[in-house]
């Protein structure tokens, strides 16, 4: 094993039996065989794009297996024996799809024709050539951080393009870019302008991506709607519905229905309370808990059944709750039940076996719902606002949470900003400080919670229709960026902002491992890519530039 995907990763990359995460050497060692497989099927994939032929089994395939790879995602090592082995028939399939194009099949990079076998052992023997490390004393680590770059952003555009697949939006136009991007990483490359090239293209798929999954979500279950969502539980039976995926909430609220079970949401599914298709369901009934970096105090205390429907995943064997948890979509845990084919009838019967909450906890609520649509529908009011001067500053204060030290700097930062300035959030960072009341203007709250980190593409569609209605440029604009980064889905997100030329980001509370300081120089040179110190000086240098 060795790992520097995320935040939590051990100083110099984990590479130890076991990971940060709880990933074992088994699991990591797989998910790499799988990408490079996965690395062969756009080889061949991107081939027979150029000739104009596509299969549509490859290309959903390939986002799923992609985003089983992820940050605290799947942890299980028989199933990702399996996905290889599927992966190797995809490839194979790919091959075939091509030839049969007419594409040209010669130069083949290395990745379209090994063959790393398909039982465990053979897997782990072939592990070494899969590592992201094995060219290290060849390449050096700037060159092999900038492919990780490459490798961990096509990483988080999958997931998101795992999303929108899963709600029935795909498009061949996007499947063909990841395919074309990924066939360049199999080639190994060592040029930097190149690899900081794809690394932008990547920005720019994902924007596109984005707003696949903002149509998917917003076609399917309607636009947000501010809502006060309740943050405290009700008596009676329960199940506890986490992760990212709508999909999977509807199934579970419909299926529930009549049942005598309340629904809550946790962590990035607290948006899900503020879309019309959901409110029709009286025992949706608010969220519970807070970010997944709190999950095992707060699903050891939670008295029903849980449901991970996609990341954030921590160990749930060291509490209490082992018995009472669920996996579904791309999420794994060795011995943990896993859901296929939509049916959540075996959490229903173990939620009806629980106890539930005794008694109704004091009522706490707080405002959510301000998507794009929301906002924008009061966009002459806000522009009014700001062409006042009541409105002087704009900060966009979220991303992925943690439990690192130095996470607070988020908190801090969001509390000190000026009365006069609205704080958009979205993402798990927002719990830092989406209970504290920092008043409003003209009755405006001056949180406003723009969603899940899968809902960025509001964010940017917000700031970007805002400085077009005021005719000046995104980074003209009085809008400051305090991004928490994590793991791959906010490094797709970044790249989406460099690719739209968003400047003067703070990004913290540490940078990627991956990121060397040469990278660090490529980045601030290039982007003005900006570490977080300390939160008060860094808002007063932000003040300073409006």
């Amino acid at each position: 094993m060795y790992c520097v995907q995320c935040e939590q990763s051990n100083k110099g990359g984990c590479a130890t039996r076991i990971g940060s995460c709880g990933k074992t050497e088994a699991v990591a060692d797989k998910q790499d065989v799988l990408l490079r497989v996965m690395q062969g099927v756009s080889i061949y994939a991107d081939r027979a794009a150029q000739k104009g032929a596509r299969d549509a089994e490859v290309d959903a395939f390939t986002p799923h297996a992609w985003f089983t790879t992820l940050t605290n995602v799947n942890f299980d090592a028989t199933r990702f024996t399996r996905l290889v082995a599927r992966a190797l028939d995809i490839r194979a399939k790919a091959h075939g799809l091509a030839e049969r194009a007419g594409a040209d099949l010669s130069n083949l990079p290395e990745a379209a024709t090994w063959n790393p076998g398909r039982t465990p052992h053979e897997l782990a023997e072939a592990a070494p050539m899969a590592a992201i490390q094995r060219f290290m004393d060849r390449d050096g680590p700037s060159i092999v951080g900038l492919r990780n770059l490459v490798l961990y952003g096509l990483k988080g555009t999958a997931a998101y393009s795992e999303h929108a697949r899963v709600l029935g939006r795909e498009e061949a136009s996007i499947s063909a870019e990841f395919h074309r991007i990924a066939a360049f990483l199999a080639t190994d490359p060592t040029d930097v302008d190149a690899l900081v090239k794809e690394s932008l293209a990547i920005g720019a798929l994902n924007l596109k991506v984005m707003e696949l999954l903002d149509a998917a979500n917003t076609g399917r279950f309607g636009h947000p709607e501010i809502t006060h969502v309740r943050m405290s539980p009700k008596a009676g039976k329960c199940i506890l519905v986490s992760g990212h995926d709508l999909g999977d909430l509807n199934a579970i609220l419909h299926q529930t229905a009549g049942k005598g079970i309340n629904v809550y949401t946790h962590g990035e599914l607290l948006p899900a309370n503020t879309y019309p298709a959901f409110k029709k369901y009286p025992h949706l009934v608010g969220n519970y808990g807070g970010a997944w970096q709190d999950q095992q105090r707060e699903f050891d205390a939670f008295p029903g059944a849980i449901v991970m429907t996609s990341n954030c995943l921590i160990n749930p064997e060291i509490k209490g709750y082992v018995d009472r948890i669920f996996t579904a979509g791309p999420v794994g845990w060795h011995g943990i039940p896993h859901i296929e084919n939509d049916d959540f009838s075996a959490v229903i019967d173990c939620a009806l076996a629980l106890p539930g909450f005794a008694e109704d906890a004091p009522e706490e609520t707080i405002p959510a719902g301000f998507g794009h649509n929301t906002v924008l529908g009061v966009a002459d009011t806000l522009l009014g606002m700001i062409g006042k001067g009541e409105v002087k500053n704009l900060f966009l204060i979220g991303g992925c949470d943690g439990a690192r030290p130095g996470r607070n700097y988020f908190h801090d930062l969001a509390v000190a900003t000026p009365k006069d300035s609205l704080v958009l959030t979205l993402g798990c960072g927002k719990f830092r400080f989406n209970r504290e009341d920092m008043g409003d203007i003209n009755g405006i709250p001056r949180v406003l919670d723009v969603g899940q980190c899968n809902d960025a593409y509001s964010a940017i569609k917000i700031a970007t229709t805002v400085a077009g209605a005021l005719g000046c440029g995104v980074n003209d604009l009085p809008l400051h960026y305090a991004i928490s980064w994590f793991e791959q889905k906010a490094t797709a997100v970044l790249l989406t902002m460099l690719h739209l030329g968003l400047r003067r980001i703070h990004l913290g509370p540490t940078l990627p491992q991956f990121i060397t300081p040469e990278v660090l120089g490529v980045l601030v040179d290039k982007f003005d890519i900006r570490p977080t110190g300390d939160p008060h000086e860094d808002l007063a240098g932000m003040l300073e530039a409006a």
